[in-house]
């Protein structure tokens, strides 16, 4: 198996037959060996009903669908955990990503030696006002904390070496990072492609202005996970030794200025200092705990992305209802 296409949708029965063929025919074209995974995410327009018949006439058609919408990224693990494929190219199912792209996205991969490589929006047919704007900052923050010099790190559009989908776990709503994932996991040869952006041919944007919101809190949540996930100590403790010592110096100060200083003057507990050296001990051995549960938290967890499966399609698999 040379190609896995894992393509997430929601509600796209419009554009799945032509989109399956269009890619159909630029892998018959290339003459490559390869599978397409759709990953129902809780469709109600009829879309599961679609890729079964899509999976009778074309035996490289592969289904997984979701009970009740879960979201993208556990879309994505789904299909990243069933991927054959040396390379695996993730697309929208909105026809706005090009199939054409996917040969030379996969020359990059097995001929350049890349391990990621993004597809970059260059040119985008979207609303300037709620999407280009926002992505450009979007982008720009992303650039900033994550220290990858991408242009586009939302685009669905991209591929990946088999062992990156295999070693990273996409949860939440971190499908926008998957290059960062990929990097923190140890995968250093990332890099991205101008690729042809399409204007919408059927139906809307699943995607509202929260996507914005949550893209930023989950920005930063990837910062300080890659920043101090393993080590929270170090964030937490030093913060809590820090505040303590800050807390202690007051209160040796009010000792020291009541026992020899000022022994006849007013009482340490009617003086303002005496509650900010307690205040901040209290917060400082606070933290201190927090970062010390923080470790044995990270020692002894089992990273988990859920979801509940439904149904299968063109999958070894004999069950029919499981979860991950």
């Amino acid at each position: 198996m040379q190609i896995s296409i894992v393509i997430p949708l929601l509600n796209e029965k419009e554009s799945l037959q032509e989109l399956h063929d269009w890619i159909v025919q630029v892998m018959q074209s290339n003459h490559f060996l390869y599978e397409i995974i759709f990953i129902d995410d809780g469709s109600s327009d009829g879309s599961w009903d679609l890729i079964q018949t899509l999976s009778k006439s074309n035996p490289n058609v592969r289904g997984i669908r979701f009970l009740k919408n879960f979201g993208k990224s556990q879309a994505l693990h789904a299909g990243f955990k069933a991927a054959k494929g040396e390379v695996v190219i993730t697309m929208d199912a909105d026809l706005q990503d090009n199939p054409e792209e996917i040969p030379d996205l996969y020359g990059m991969i097995q001929e350049e030696g890349y391990q990621v490589v993004s597809g970059w929006k260059k040119k985008r047919y979207d609303s300037i006002i709620t999407k280009n704007i926002p992505s450009k900052l979007f982008n720009w923050a992303a650039r900033k904390t994550s220290g990858l010099k991408l242009h586009d790190f939302n685009c669905g559009l991209k591929a990946f070496r088999n062992s990156v989908v295999k070693t990273i776990e996409v949860h939440g709503e971190m499908h926008r990072y998957i290059p960062v994932l990929a990097k923190n996991a140890g995968f250093p040869k990332i890099t991205e492609k101008v690729v042809q952006h399409r204007a919408r041919k059927y139906g809307a944007t699943k995607f509202g202005a929260e996507r914005f919101i949550n893209g930023f809190l989950d920005l930063i949540t990837i910062w300080f996970v890659s920043k101090f996930g393993r080590r929270p100590m170090h964030l937490f403790g030093a913060l809590g030794v820090l505040m303590f010592l800050v807390g202690f110096g007051f209160s040796l100060y009010l000792g020291i200025d009541k026992l020899f200083l000022n022994p006849t003057g007013r009482l340490i507990t009617e003086r303002p200092q005496f509650y900010v050296a307690l205040t901040a001990m209290i917060i400082g051995t606070q933290m201190f705990l927090a970062g010390f549960l923080g470790e044995i938290l990270v020692r002894n967890r089992k990273s988990e992305t859920r979801y509940t499966i439904a149904d299968k399609i063109n999958f070894s698999e004999s069950s029919y209802a499981e979860t991950s």
